[in-house]
């Protein structure tokens, strides 16, 4: 498979992981008092993205150590990434009827697929430049 392939197969799963993960198995626990920094839902959250993000990278024959370390990764961005989103949301009472929920919304969107964007391109620098095998 030629690296363009590969690079667009990678943004679509991770894209498609992301819906899945953020938008259909996230419930009550993981959503009520993200406010506060040590939320065990928020935690939960962070880890079923991790783990299928782990799934997808060994799917793309990603090396081992180099999983572990994108996996650990991404669960602190993303932990932080949703508790910056809800500490701005609830210090601010934002609620979906106002047009700076939104913008919270579409940042936090924005943040995490830009973190998959520098997923993506720590594959590239791992597995072609520094020649660690996939």
């Amino acid at each position: 498979m030629d690296q363009i392939t590969t690079i667009l197969l990678l943004v679509a799963a991770f894209q498609i992981k992301h819906l899945v993960a953020d938008f259909f198995l996230q419930n009550a626990k993981m959503i009520m008092g993200r406010e506060r920094y040590w939320h065990l839902g928020r935690a939960q959250h962070a880890g079923i993205h991790a783990t299928f993000s782990a799934v997808i990278l060994a799917v793309f024959g990603a090396h081992p150590g180099m999983i572990i370390t994108m996996v650990i990764a991404e669960f602190i961005v993303h932990f932080h990434i949703d508790w910056g989103k809800a500490r701005f949301s609830v210090d601010r009472n934002l609620t979906p009827d106002q047009p700076m929920y939104w913008y919270a919304m579409g940042t936090d969107q924005a943040l995490h697929q830009l973190t998959y964007i520098l997923m993506i391109w720590a594959y590239y620098a791992c597995v072609i430049w520094m020649d660690i095998p996939a």
